[in-house]
């Protein structure tokens, strides 16, 4: 169906960070089961609570536009979970797949700034404070995680490399 307008557009834009977000939840609890460094299993688990908040933010984000929540099937998200599944079985050790993990975390997290940013320039232009809010708290959240994520993947880097005796 064609996008003529920028509510269509903004609806549209929603629509695929809500199914992004749905399927990077879901992304996450498997790589919680396989991560094995305590670092990075506390940043999963506390961001799979805030994934789950967001998700709620985003219902009412839909809300307040007049909106039922809907999925707009999100083809980049499809893409990052499955080359995240890929690297799960690819992975020869504990320490590399932990790297692994870590760097798919940060590609869905920027993916989500993005998105996100977006949003709140969209709902920024529409003068709607409401959703705006909710969408600034969801970047916050996203924008902290990557900036942890960050932070950690040289320690990660680095584990790995003292397993591979370098």
């Amino acid at each position: 169906m064609p996008i003529t307008t920028t509510q269509e557009k903004y609806l549209h834009e929603l629509g695929d960070i809500y199914d992004a977000e749905s399927r990077f939840l879901k992304a996450q609890q498997a790589m919680l089961k396989a991560a094995t460094d305590p670092t990075l299993q506390a940043g999963i688990e506390r961001h799979i609570a805030e994934s789950e908040e967001q998700v709620e933010n985003l219902k009412q984000v839909f809300a307040l536009l007049g909106e039922k929540a809907k999925a707009e099937p999100c083809d980049a998200a499809k893409g990052l979970v499955a080359e995240g599944q890929k690297n799960l079985k690819e992975a020869g050790t504990d320490a590399i797949r932990d790297c692994l993990i870590g760097g798919a975390l940060l590609k869905v997290e920027h993916y989500e700034i993005v998105s996100y940013r977006g949003l709140v320039l969209g709902a920024q232009e529409m003068g709607n404070q409401e959703v705006v809010a909710l969408l600034e708290q969801n970047l916050k959240q996203e924008e902290q995680t990557a900036a942890k994520l960050e932070r950690h993947a040289p320690k990660l880097l680095k584990k790995a490399a003292q397993a591979d005796g370098k």
